[in-house]
């Protein structure tokens, strides 16, 4: 599942982003685009016990591919 944050201003994609998370079946991943690194979101993941990965994208936004952590 992709989720395109980008034009949406603080904290919009974050919520949108905890509310999909809810909403994700075991074994399958999130992917966000967002404008800006989400440096309050990554406190929240960590909490969450979420797996991510991020990635710079040449445009400035930032792509984070989120997983559940296995067992």
């Amino acid at each position: 599942m992709i989720l395109d944050n980008r034009g949406l201003e603080p904290p919009q994609p974050m919520i949108r982003t905890l509310a999909a998370l809810d909403e994700l079946a075991e074994g399958q991943t999130l992917t966000i685009l967002n404008d800006r690194r989400p440096m309050f979101l990554f406190e929240q993941l960590d909490e969450r016990g979420y797996l991510y990965l991020t990635e710079q994208q040449n445009d400035g936004s930032y792509r984070v591919t989120i997983s559940r952590k296995a067992g």
